[in-house]
C-alpha cells in the first residue's frame, strides 16, 4: 500500500510540475526585439504604506515614491437593479539608472463601471441578471527626465469593455514629436487560446519594437514573473524614459485597480 501510495504523489507530482513548465510561457515579442535586447527579470521587492512597490531590473530602479488613497463613488436605482462606480488613485515616483540620472513619474487611474444586478425576489427567484454593461479604465503618466522641462512624455492607457461596449484597448507613448505605439501582446500564438496566457505590452515607433514589458506570467502562478526586454540600439535616455513608462504599467497591472478591466 505504501508503494502504490507513493506512486500515486509521484505521479501527481510530474503532472504539477508538467503543468508549471507549461505555464511558465512568455509573451511572443518581435522577432528582431527577441534577438536585439537585454531581457530584465523585474524584482518587485516590497510595498510599504503609502508607496509603490519597489521594483528593480537591470541598472534602473525606484528610488522614491508615493501612493495616493484611491477613492470610489457608488450610486444606483431604487431597486438596485443598476448600479455605476467610478474609481480613482493616483501615485508618483523616481526611478534612476547606474549613471544616477532620474526620471519624475505622476500617474492617475481612473476606472468607471456601470452594471446591471440581479435581484432575489423570492427563494430560488430572482429578477434581471449581472452583467457589465460599460467599463473603462484611463491611465495617464507624465513622464520628466532629469527635470528638463522642455522634453515631457505622457503614457495613455484607456481600456475599454462590455456587453454593449466595444473590447478595446488603446495606448501610446508620446512627447509631442515622437509617438510610441503599444500593443497589448501575449504568450498565445494566432492558433492558440489559452486560458491563462502570459500578459504584457510591446512598444513599437515607425515599425520598429523599442522595449516590452511582460506584466503577468502565465498559469495560475503568474504573478512576480515579470521580465523587461530593452532594444540595444536605442540610446540611455530613452531607455530610462521606456524604463519609467513600464514601471509605471507594472504598478497599475499588479494592483487590483489596474486589473478591473484588464483584458
Amino acid at each position: 500500500m505504501f508503494t502504490i501510495l507513493n506512486k500515486i504523489l509521484m505521479f501527481c507530482f510530474l503532472i504539477l510540475i508538467s503543468v508549471l513548465t507549461v505555464a511558465q510561457k512568455n509573451i511572443i515579442i518581435s522577432e528582431n526585439l527577441s534577438k536585439n535586447s537585454e531581457m530584465l527579470n523585474v524584482k518587485m521587492g516590497s510595498q510599504k504604506f503609502g508607496k509603490i512597490w519597489n521594483f528593480r531590473f537591470g541598472e534602473y530602479a525606484v528610488v522614491k515614491s508615493k501612493m495616493g488613497w484611491t477613492t470610489t463613488k457608488s450610486k444606483g436605482n431604487f431597486w438596485g437593479t443598476k448600479s455605476e462606480s467610478k474609481t480613482s488613485e493616483k501615485f508618483s515616483f523616481i526611478i534612476s539608472n547606474q549613471n544616477a540620472d532620474s526620471v519624475i513619474v505622476n500617474a492617475s487611474t481612473k476606472i468607471e463601471v456601470q452594471s446591471l444586478n440581479e435581484i432575489q425576489l423570492l427563494p430560488h427567484f430572482s429578477w434581471g441578471n449581472n452583467e457589465m454593461v460599460k467599463g473603462e479604465s484611463i491611465f495617464t503618466a507624465y513622464i520628466n527626465i532629469n527635470r528638463d522641462t522642455t522634453d515631457i512624455w505622457a503614457l495613455f492607457i484607456k481600456k475599454s469593455q462590455g456587453s454593449r461596449t466595444p473590447n478595446n484597448i488603446l495606448a501610446f507613448l508620446t512627447n509631442g514629436q515622437k509617438d510610441i505605439k503599444i500593443y497589448p501582446v501575449s504568450s498565445n500564438k494566432e492558433t492558440e487560446n489559452r486560458m491563462l496566457p502570459a500578459l504584457g505590452y510591446e512598444f513599437i515607433e515607425n515599425d520598429k519594437s523599442l522595449s516590452a514589458i511582460q506584466y503577468l506570467g502565465s498559469g495560475a502562478l503568474g504573478f512576480n514573473k515579470n521580465i523587461i526586454w530593452l532594444n540595444k540600439d536605442i540610446d540611455n535616455r530613452m531607455k530610462l524614459i521606456l524604463a519609467a513608462a513600464m514601471t509605471a504599467i507594472l504598478q497599475i497591472e499588479t494592483t487590483n485597480i489596474g486589473r478591473a478591466l484588464s483584458n
